[in-house]
This record gives structure tokens, C-alpha cells and sequence, in this order.
């Protein structure tokens, strides 16, 4: 008799953990790129994206135990411009990198709403809630609160709902076509916008709920719901919703898309570019790479290659994994 091995979930990520790891051995060899004049760039970036960002964690432990210093502020000292961006990203655990993205884009003059945006989209409820954790601990304040004291209205309320991260599980087969017909009369179906209906329903039902209540939306109004989103909500709202509506048919798509503006814009938007590569790295980068070449007949290799230049340029290919 035969057992069926259940296949654990392939690892989507295109940075993986290096097998014969060391991390008192990589620490010396960092000490040697950065020490006497001059800085081995090139060894830096290579050690950093052939390891796991756990094992950058213990690289870190062991560099402070053998020289009594602590290397990120040594990389910084030694590194500069979008390269030393790059590489402090990278040392930063995930979730202190998404609270610290997310605090960045409250705390400033302004406030930078597509990262509160592609955060809080795409995330999983499980990742919100260890962000709001470690935000709370790192910067001292409720992440919620410093949203709410920076947003406003049917945007703010989604952020919220999306803050509790509670999205229901499955799929409701009774609730579909209701959830169809209420977001067609909160929209195209009436003169004015039910912002309530298309924010609750987006807010709180499963992805694969979701992507059911698109395709009888679909057949119920002869367009699909981004259409009817974009003619009937604007601005930070309207950006919010489609991100929600995009996650939920497909969070690689979804990257994929927001790493082409990043580069084929006038101007290459690094921040961007850079938060996508290092906090997809060792999720679903190769989906996100598979789903960009179908999307723009490119791969992503070629177009970072054509897009940004230098170590920088080095160190995002390390970072995206290979050619397609």
C-alpha cells in the first residue's frame, strides 16, 4: 500500500537559506570587505542575497560578538546611496521592515499612501497583526491610531477593517450572488456611491470569496468591478479598492504591476522598486517574475537590468533570481 505524501507548498522565494550556513564564518568575511581602504562591494551584496534574511539575523549576532560592533551601522558607514538602502532593508527582519516602511509613510510632511496602500493590501491578517505588534514596541504608538490621525473617510474606514486582520475564511456559496447585486446597486446601479457596501464586502470576505463575487459581478453588469470602481470612487479610496480587488485575484499580478511603474515611469521610483524586491524576496518572487513576463512580454531581469545600473543593479538581480 501506497501513502500519499501531501507535497509541502513549493517555495515560491528566489532567496533561499545557503545550505553549509556559518554565520561566524560570513561575519569574518564581511569584516574583510569592509576593513583597510576601500570597500568590497561586490562580496557585501553577494553574501547578503545568498542568505536568508533569518541567517542575516544570526550574521548580525555573531559580527557583534567577534568585533564588538554592530553591522548595520558599519555597512552604513561604509556604503552609500540606493546600495546602502538596498542592503539595510535587507538586514531588517520583515516585520520590522513593514512597520518601519509603514511609520516612515505616516510620520513625514504628507503622507505616503501608496505604501500604507500595498502594505495593508497584501498582506496576510496574521502578517497585520505581528506588524501592529512590533510597531507598537519599535515607535511606541497604536499603528492604527497614526493612520487614523492621517486619513479620512471611506479610505480611512477601509484601512481600519483592514487593520483588524479578520478576513472571514472560504467561501460562502449563499452569500456570492448577494454580494454581486449590492455592490452593482452601491455603484452603477444608482445615482451616487454606497462607498459602505463596496468597503465592508472588500474588507471582510476571503480572497477566494472575492474572486466569485468578481465573476458573478462580471456577468451581472457586463464589466468588471475595477471598471465600475474607477467610474465610481477616487483618489486614495479608489487606489485602496482596486489594490484590494488586485490582491484578491492575485497578489503576484499585483507586484508584477507595481514593480513595471516603478521602472516604466519617467524616473525610476527606487523606493518602490526596492520594498517590492526585498519583501517579496523569500515569498513569491518566481510567481511574481512568472506573472510579470506573461503581463509586459519582458522578463523582470532585463527590465531592472535597463533600469537601474551600478552595485545597485547587482544586488536587485541577486535579489530577483535569475532571467525568464
Amino acid at each position: 500500500m501506497t501513502v500519499l505524501q501531501l507535497e509541502p507548498r513549493a517555495y515560491r522565494g528566489s532567496v533561499r537559506p545557503f545550505v553549509n550556513f556559518n554565520a561566524k564564518h560570513d561575519a569574518e568575511i564581511l569584516r574583510k570587505a569592509m576593513k583597510g581602504i576601500g570597500t568590497d562591494e561586490d562580496v557585501i551584496l553577494m553574501l547578503l542575497t545568498a542568505h536568508s534574511n533569518d541567517q542575516r539575523q544570526q550574521i548580525k549576532a555573531a559580527y557583534k560578538k567577534a568585533y564588538g560592533k554592530d553591522l548595520v551601522s558599519t555597512l552604513k558607514s561604509e556604503l552609500g546611496g540606493l546600495l546602502e538602502s538596498l542592503i539595510v532593508a535587507l538586514m531588517t527582519p520583515p516585520v520590522s521592515y513593514d512597520a518601519s516602511q509603514l511609520h516612515k509613510a505616516l510620520k513625514g510632511a504628507g503622507t505616503d499612501d501608496e505604501v500604507l496602500i500595498e502594505i495593508l493590501a497584501s498582506r496576510t491578517g496574521e502578517q497585520i497583526k505581528e506588524i501592529i505588534k512590533v510597531y507598537k514596541k519599535e515607535f511606541g504608538s497604536k499603528l492604527e491610531k497614526d493612520v487614523c490621525g492621517d486619513t479620512s473617510g471611506h479610505y480611512q474606514k477601509l484601512l481600519v477593517i483592514l487593520l483588524q486582520g479578520s478576513r472571514e475564511e472560504g467561501v460562502d456559496e449563499g452569500k456570492i450572488e448577494k454580494d454581486a447585486k449590492d455592490l452593482y446597486a452601491a455603484g452603477e446601479g444608482k445615482f451616487g456611491t454606497d462607498e459602505d457596501k463596496f468597503v465592508t464586502i472588500l474588507g471582510n470576505r476571503s480572497a477566494e470569496h472575492l474572486r466569485k463575487v468578481f465573476d458573478a459581478y462580471k456577468k451581472l453588469s457586463g464589466s468588471d468591478i475595477e471598471d465600475s470602481i474607477k467610474g465610481e470612487t477616487t483618489g486614495n479610496l479608489e487606489n485602496l479598492l482596486l489594490a484590494v480587488v488586485k490582491c484578491a485575484r492575485s497578489i503576484p499580478d499585483y507586484f508584477a504591476e507595481g514593480l513595471y511603474k516603478s521602472m516604466r515611469r519617467a524616473g525610476t521610483d527606487d523606493d518602490t522598486l526596492m520594498r517590492i524586491m526585498v519583501s517579496r524576496s523569500e515569498v513569491d518572487m518566481l510567481d511574481i517574475r512568472a506573472s510579470f513576463k506573461e503581463m509586459y512580454g519582458a522578463s523582470l531581469y532585463t527590465t531592472i537590468q535597463e533600469d537601474t545600473s551600478g552595485d545597485y543593479q547587482k544586488a536587485l538581480l541577486y535579489l530577483c533570481g535569475g532571467n525568464d
